[in-house]
């Protein structure tokens, strides 16, 4: 039995003026069309905004006033773009102003990279800056020195598109490039285990799918590829800061992520991840710069008598060494040093937990409303995604609601985020209903 108190119907009708009137025994929000609907509709708002509210003060989710939005968008598409939270936004402003100071001390860039190393269990050493994942794929591939007629690359279908361009261009160069298909929309390790060999030098994978959000269990990936003397690339730019990430416990060798996504930073800046015992054992340096040697130093100026030589240098022997190849985005970085903090303290597995039941919801509801589920109902990651046939009318209606997430040809991929809740859900499903 639900109790609503007369306070509460007195709120409703007043509704008719346009405000939100929080019910004061649930706590719940009840707008128009629930009040229209008639007080069977609000009876079941308050039993689910009682829940909503009770999760809430648990664990401190939504968090909807750390960050800003266009007034009256609904945003559930953080596997695009994910905002700054408002102090990461005033950080990178901040970091911006400074150029056009005068008198003050030159800030270098916040070196966020032990951050990041805390966020996936990995040494700072391990950690290198990068402006976008496909860098770090590439870099990798290119480390490697796979040989056509030699060597062979397993990947799979759901693996990031733009790293499937680059295989299927290095496949048109010669290099034997296995790909995998999933089933269900899953990869089935076993249908990876059977094109693994003794040639296999490179596994690559998506920790995430960023078409339907199938989760590779990395540590069986890596136990695959160490069985045969291979290693395992993994794009996580789709997890990491959602979803728990160890490096360490899957023995990964390789990541990227660029930070404009559930890192909450911007587009230009990512990181690296190469395991120690790889830096110049298995990965050569295919590329050097002046960020390749911490020491670098010119020798100019007629006044300085420290080295005959124009420039002086010892190579760096960390991964930021090896993979940086010049002037890193400073004010990505400066957003970067309070997201990342932000990030820790809530807690990843406390910020997955707080996305279950969204996803959960939409898992349910959304094939009643005529939409083909591409998303195992088992998954936890930060993505479901719905197949369909009106990219035009699903566009019309969403643009009409204001409710943003992605909607491609064929597919619509919806990521909520901490600052999502049931009331966004309701408004994204009104709207396609």
């Amino acid at each position: 039995m639900i109790t609503v108190c007369q306070r509460c119907v007195n709120d409703v009708k007043t509704e008719i003026a346009g405000a939100l009137q929080p019910c004061h025994t649930t706590g719940m929000n009840i707008n128009r069309r629930q009040m229209l609907g008639g007080i069977g509709g609000m009876l079941v708002a308050a039993r689910r905004g009682s829940a909503d509210t009770q999760h809430a003060s648990a664990t401190g989710f939504p968090r909807k006033a750390d960050f800003t939005f266009a007034e009256g968008v609904t945003y559930i598409n953080g596997a695009f773009t994910h905002p700054m939270p408002k102090a990461a936004a005033e950080a990178y402003r901040a970091a911006v102003d400074r150029r056009s100071t005068v008198g003050g001390p030159f800030v270098s860039t916040i070196d966020v990279r032990p951050m990041f190393a805390a966020l996936v269990n990995a040494n700072p050493s391990e950690i290198g800056y990068v402006p976008n994942t496909s860098t770090g794929e590439n870099f990798v591939v290119e480390s490697l020195q796979l040989a056509p007629g030699r060597d062979n690359v397993v990947t799979d279908a759901l693996h990031f598109e733009g790293a499937l361009v680059h295989l299927m261009e290095r496949k048109q160069q010669g290099l034997d490039v296995r790909v995998v298909m999933p089933r269900d929309g899953r990869i089935d390790l076993k249908d990876m285990e059977r094109v693994v060999d003794r040639n296999t030098k490179l596994i690559e994978v998506s920790h995430i799918a960023m078409y339907n959000g199938f989760q590779h269990d990395l540590k069986a990936v890596c136990d695959l590829a160490h069985a045969h003397g291979a290693y395992v690339y993994a794009d996580i730019i789709q997890g990491v800061g959602a979803v728990p990430i160890d490096v360490k416990a899957a023995d990964l060798d390789f990541a990227a992520a660029a930070t404009y996504k559930w890192l909450m930073g911007d587009f230009g800046l990512g990181f690296m991840y190469v395991k120690q015992s790889l830096l110049d054992s298995v990965i050569r340096r295919p590329h050097w710069s002046y960020e390749s040697a911490p020491d670098t130093n010119f020798h100019l100026s007629p006044f300085d008598p420290e080295s005959p030589r124009a420039v002086t240098y010892t190579p760096g022997r960390d991964a930021g060494s090896f993979v940086r190849l010049g002037t890193v985005a400073s004010s990505v970085a400066a957003a970067l040093s309070i997201s990342l903090p932000y990030i820790q303290r809530l807690g990843v597995e406390a910020i997955q937990q707080h996305r279950i039941p969204l996803i959960r919801r939409l898992q349910s509801e959304m094939p009643r409303l005529g939409f083909r589920a591409q998303t195992p109902p088992e998954s936890t990651s930060t993505i479901v995604t719905f197949a369909h046939n009106d990219e035009a009318g699903i566009t019309k209606k969403l643009e009409k609601a204001r409710v943003n997430v992605r909607v491609a040809p064929y597919w619509m991929r919806i990521s909520p985020s901490i600052y999502n809740d049931m009331h966004d859900i309701d408004r994204l499903l009104d709207a396609l209903s």
